[in-house]
């Protein structure tokens, strides 16, 4: 699934300030093409959280009512006299990026078996992955 939503960008000194009516959220960025890019984040994250939570997007705005949101809501700042653009974001693929990211989680072991985990050269995530994937029953590629 896909979407574009417009934006509105402000540059406030040296920061470019993100706002998104249908979202009714806001970011930053340190230059116009980062901006762009963490709105795109953001949307991206806010799609995740509403589809886990089971909510409906909200449809995107066209350039009138995006205006009319932005000069009615002002709550950080009048967005309104920013520049607006669209951002798309392609939902299915942020979904898959985010659900296959590498997460860090620490782990304690005695000691003389990281001795002999370290002699054998042993994958410590690859090991707790696979381990993972066989106590929960998991359709991974186990051992590879």
């Amino acid at each position: 699934m896909k979407g574009a939503y417009p934006t509105f960008i402000k540059q406030v000194g040296k920061d470019f300030l993100v706002y998104v009516p249908d979202w009714d959220n806001c970011t930053s960025g340190e230059s116009l093409e980062d901006a762009i890019s963490m709105g795109r984040d953001m949307i991206g994250v806010l799609g995740i959280t509403y589809e886990d939570e089971g909510k409906e997007f909200p449809k995107p705005s066209d350039y009138k009512m995006a205006l009319e949101k932005a000069k009615k809501d002002k709550e950080v700042m009048d967005f309104s006299d920013g520049i607006l653009t669209m951002i798309d974001v392609d939902f299915t693929e942020y979904r898959r990026q985010m659900d296959n990211r590498a997460v860090r989680k620490n782990c304690t072991v005695p000691y003389w078996m990281t001795v002999e985990a370290d002699k054998v050269g042993l994958n410590y995530s690859k090991v707790l992955q696979d381990a993972i994937a066989r106590l929960l029953n998991l359709n991974y590629n186990v051992g590879k």
